[in-house]
């Protein structure tokens, strides 16, 4: 190759370096265009690596070698950084070293070529071994050429000029790994700080103890899923990987703002949220008020049993309705029935007149029940009052606020968005921003129904029962009917869950 062709050659080569983007493709294009511009048989390419030098590519084009190409491992002890051997010299001291002949030197140990000679047949003469040194200087690896060749054939030695050509080869391509390390560090350091994340929502409370992992699962599924169907030809949308990976994180950043919601509320098993033990004590003590009276004959054996039968009543109501999944209108009407009695001094029951609490004057009666047990016995759907429920839906705007305070990276720049979408709803009834169909992606849409699912299905929940796939998946098509999240994703996550 002339020097105007070896120049376009490495022209080529940089402007190549500098757009690639997957590291195998770019560990090959080292190492075939080194190989291409000097002429050369055979070639390895080392990578720094924990104080050694790993082999990472090794092509022999006499032979038909080529291991490493497409990130396979490469089943050879690394070298150590000693100078007895020409690699690790070249690395340690930022040298380039050009021997001749191998057979006609003592500068360094080359027993490894010899022995490979003695067992295949091959012959090692000349080699030049070259530091990749990136932009500070930095040594990150090692590019090794073996036999440059005449156009007969023949063993050479590398000249002067291939030696200077890839010396310039080697500094960017020393430069376009040290850019895809600072890319994989940025990279891994967004995982680090999203696995500690979501360890940390989820070791909160023994209630979410494998929610997030679960929801960042079911998304990595329905993304494979789609795949599988965008190359059969049955779905318009794919996934890169950098798409998945935007997905999978969202979804395990998507409760992060449950951080700051408190535990009284987060862990709220029941309605009344503990104070059920408080209220049996006080009822109980009432009834033991209208025993005193019946004994000193201040209230009469009907009027004791009544004021018995209505705080019994009152036990029994507030104990079926606290664990109550959903409290249908005969509990209700129970509850109804009691939940505005007390009783007076003398222990007789009776319904509270407005006005009347706790810190009664004379001749008030002293309910069976506040007013904020109330509220809570008069929840019909789950746990938590209304004020408490707007507590747990600010999760969604804190972690919003949070994750707009760190800088992610064009590659996962969609992430807190999609993970601050995942209760807004199709038809713009969701929270906190009422979206619509046309505002919300897809990759928000699938970590709205994972998210369902694994709250439907999950078994480690205080305020409610494990259900079944099935009864999971009809409620969600319901959910998908109502126009709430996306039918299509739902029956996605179906064919692909296994549970």
């Amino acid at each position: 190759m002339n020097e105007s062709g070896r120049l376009k050659v490495v022209l080529d080569i940089s402007i190549a370096l500098s757009a690639e983007k997957d590291r195998n493709k770019l560990f090959n294009m080292i190492i075939s265009k080194s190989m291409e511009i000097t002429g050369c048989d055979a070639g390895t390419l080392y990578v720094l690596d924990g104080g050694n030098l790993r082999f990472r590519i090794m092509k022999t084009l006499s032979q038909n070698v080529d291991r490493g190409g497409d990130g396979e491992p490469i089943d050879i002890p690394p070298v150590k950084m000693t100078e007895t051997n020409i690699c690790a010299y070249s690395a340690i001291h930022k040298e380039v070293m050009n021997i001749p002949d191998v057979y006609d030197t003592d500068r360094f140990d080359f027993t490894g070529p010899k022995n490979y000679d003695a067992m295949t047949g091959y012959h090692t003469g000349s080699m030049m071994a070259v530091p990749l040194v990136d932009a500070d200087s930095r040594v990150v690896g090692v590019l090794q050429l073996i036999n440059a060749l005449d156009d007969a054939g023949n063993i050479i030695p590398f000249d002067d000029e291939n030696e200077e050509i890839v010396m310039a080869l080697s500094s960017q391509a020393a430069i376009a790994i040290s850019n895809m390390r600072y890319r994989d560090e940025l990279q891994e350091q967004m995982w680090s700080f999203t696995e500690a994340m979501a360890a940390a929502i989820d070791e909160r409370t023994p209630y979410n103890a494998s929610h997030t992992r679960n929801v960042a699962k079911y998304c990595g599924l329905v993304a494979d899923h789609i795949n599988e169907l965008h190359a059969r030809g049955l779905e318009e949308e794919s996934f890169s990987i950098n798409r998945k990976e935007q997905l999978v994180m969202g979804a395990l950043l998507h409760d992060i703002g449950k951080l700051v919601i408190p535990l009284s509320v987060m862990n709220k098993a029941s309605r009344l949220g503990g104070r059920e033990t408080e209220i049996k004590s006080r009822l109980q003590s009432y009834a033991l008020r209208g025993k005193i009276a019946l004994l000193e004959g201040r209230l009469t054996p009907d009027e004791y049993a009544a004021t018995e039968a209505s705080i019994n009543e009152a036990i029994e109501v507030m104990e079926a309705v606290n664990t109550a999944g959903f409290v249908n209108d005969e509990l209700k009407a129970r509850l109804e029935a009691v939940i505005n009695l007390g009783i007076t001094d003398e222990g007789k029951s009776g319904a509270v007149r407005p006005g009347d609490d706790s810190e009664k004057a004379d001749g008030m009666m002293e309910p069976f029940f506040t007013e904020e047990e109330k509220e809570c016995l008069r929840i019909v759907k789950g746990t938590l009052t209304e004020k408490e429920r707007k507590v747990m839906e600010s999760h969604v705007e804190i972690t919003d606020r949070i994750l707009s305070k760190v800088h992610f990276n064009s590659y996962f720049l969609d992430s807190p968005k999609w993970a601050a979408e995942h209760h807004e709803c199709l038809n713009g009834r969701g929270y906190p921003n009422h979206m619509t169909a046309d505002e919300l992606a897809t990759d928000a849409r699938i970590i709205a129904v994972a998210d369902i699912c694994d709250a439907l299905l999950a078994t480690d929940r205080p305020y409610k029962k494990p259900i079944l796939k099935e009864k999971a998946f009809d409620i969600l098509r319901d959910m998908a009917n109502n126009g709430n999240i996306d039918g299509k994703i739902v029956e996605y996550l179906y064919e692909c869950i296994d549970c």
